[in-house]
């Protein structure tokens, strides 16, 4: 949308949804909410899309959780014992934990849950591979036999970003982790409600009477007790941003979790609305390769892009002119945080070259072979970057052919590993949290571990071996080494390039209190 378009219809006033506007007795129950994109996807497990670990935040829990300092508190356990010079650890679950369809959570949920969650995630990969034995010692003590000391057990189990390390029933749990789960029975402080599901439209979530939070801590992040004030809470899939803009202002919805860089200083002006960064770790863009298909199974082809990238440019465009609001200075570890590296730097901080980056590609093999880019359509902050990278492989010569989606079937699309001409893809733009690209550890976009990896399948021995000698570092200064040896090897073999790092703002009706820092999260969260 154009900015004159979008300024004219929020000087105009609300666009009506499609509900009634709620009673003053409704309102008090009832928390609306417009999220980022349409929920597609409700297993947070099989997917690393954020939007479904939002969802995941309502429907499930998990075993630990973290504090707005990212610094790892009990939620679902007790607490734990840990022996056998740290090869073993027993973690005993709290009492009065329940399902929603009101069976007990017991260690028997938990083994699975866990051995499936560490088959798709990076960090439980780690974990999975450092334990000899994970098992039910009884209904409420989990013991994690481990092959040599793993310290860092408990932040794995509550890490806060994707994908979320859920307890499942373990008649759930025990679905093999390439299929989704379809059944959003969760444990958590609030139900997800099939029957008022519109894909495109809306979902919602009822508050879980069996929820019990936990008597202790303070509420923070994912830590701390969850307890759930609204009866009911209401996602309202708007794309449109001139409409979501007005219905935040009128007060039809009460949270609009990602506005647009051209509606945030009129959001900040307006009456009863308060913008605030709740995640100061922000969000780290990528474009993202397929290693199995021409031409970027091809490292000097992959290699020969990154001259072409301007993070300045991608930064703009999806976040405006503020650039307090985001950092174009990023490598393969989020800026600002322990592990950053300047290793390699200049691959794109040096001069941009496009007639270089077409000869580098001509002497690297490229011959015009058809490109396909998956686009995304319904949310603004990623068509624009979406967009800047259509425009950049066209200026280098790409034979591009440009798909433009929603981003649901974007999410779905990006898991097939078909050729480009028959359902598959050849390049996406994604992004993680800036705490999920912080270290090795969480860092999906950097395993390299083949048709095992995340979508794109890198295939890269020296990464996977980087990785293992980090967890097995033994301080901060052989971690920090050996992320610049990494940091060296993803400009070497490019599995992606990253396109800057993003500070989102979320605006939301002034009578909300209590927000939690650190990120969306609904729980606590009261009407003032």
């Amino acid at each position: 949308m154009k900015r004159r378009t979008l300024l004219t219809a929020m000087a105009g006033g609300a666009v009506a949804l499609a509900a009634p506007r709620l009673s003053a007795a409704e309102k008090d129950r009832v928390l609306t909410f417009v999220p980022q994109a349409d929920l597609a996807i409700l297993d947070p497990v099989w997917t690393s899309a954020t939007i479904t670990r939002q969802h995941g935040s309502l429907v499930y829990d998990t075993l630990y959780g973290q504090d707005e300092q990212y610094r790892t508190q009990p939620q679902m356990v007790a607490g734990h014992s840990i022996e056998r010079d740290g090869r073993l650890w027993r973690l005993t679950l709290r009492d009065g934990l329940r399902f929603h369809d009101g069976e007990p959570v017991r260690a028997q949920d938990v083994v699975p849950s866990l051995e499936r969650w560490g088959r798709r995630d990076a960090f439980g990969s780690a974990l999975l591979a450092a334990t000899d034995e994970l098992r039910a010692e009884s209904d409420r003590v989990v013991a994690i036999q481990l092959k040599k000391p793993f310290p860092l057990l408990a932040d794995a189990l509550g890490k806060s970003g994707v994908n979320m390390p859920c307890i499942m029933p373990e008649r759930l749990a025990r679905t093999d982790a390439m299929t989704k789960v379809t059944d959003p029975t969760g444990s958590g402080p609030y139900r997800f409600v099939p029957g008022e599901w519109v894909p495109g439209s809306q979902a919602v979530y009822r508050r879980f009477d069996g929820y019990v939070p936990r008597a202790d801590g303070v509420p923070s992040l994912t830590a701390g007790p969850k307890i759930a004030r609204f009866e009911r809470i209401v996602w309202k899939i708007i794309p449109d941003a001139a409409t979501a803009a007005a219905a935040l202002q009128s007060g039809e919805v009460d949270w609009w979790e990602r506005p647009t860089a051209d509606t945030l200083p009129l959001l900040r002006r307006g009456r009863g609305v308060r913008v605030q960064v709740l995640d100061p770790a922000g969000a780290l863009q990528f474009l993202r390769f397929n290693w199995l298909h021409p031409p970027f199974d091809n490292p000097a082809i992959r290699r020969a892009i990154l001259g072409a990238v301007n993070q300045t440019d991608y930064m703009m465009a999806a976040g405006g002119n503020d650039p307090a609001m985001w950092n174009d200075h990023c490598g393969a570890f989020c800026p600002g945080t322990p592990l950053a590296s300047e290793v390699g730097m200049e691959a794109l901080t040096g001069p941009r070259d496009i007639e270089r980056v077409k000869r580098d590609l001509a002497a690297a093999g490229y011959r015009g072979e058809r490109v396909v880019f998956m686009g995304v359509s319904d949310v603004p902050e990623i068509q624009a970057i979406t967009e800047v990278a259509a425009d950049m492989f066209r200026r280098i010569g790409l034979n591009l052919d440009y798909q433009v989606a929603d981003w649901g079937t974007v999410v779905q699309r990006r898991t097939s590993k078909a050729p480009p001409d028959k359902g598959g893809w050849n390049v996406h733009h994604s992004g993680f949290g800036g705490l999920d690209m912080a270290s090795p550890a969480s860092n999906l976009a950097m395993r390299g571990n083949g048709r095992d990896a995340w979508f794109g399948w890198p295939d890269d021995p020296k990464l996977e071996e980087l990785r293992s000698a980090w967890f097995d570092a033994p301080d901060f200064a052989a971690q920090k080494s050996i992320c610049d040896a990494i940091q060296r090897q993803v400009f070497q073999n490019v599995p992606y390039i990253p396109l800057g790092l993003i500070k989102r703002a979320t605006a939301y009706r002034d009578d909300l209190v209590d927000m939690v820092k650190g990120g969306i999260v609904f729980t606590n969260v009261r009407r003032g």
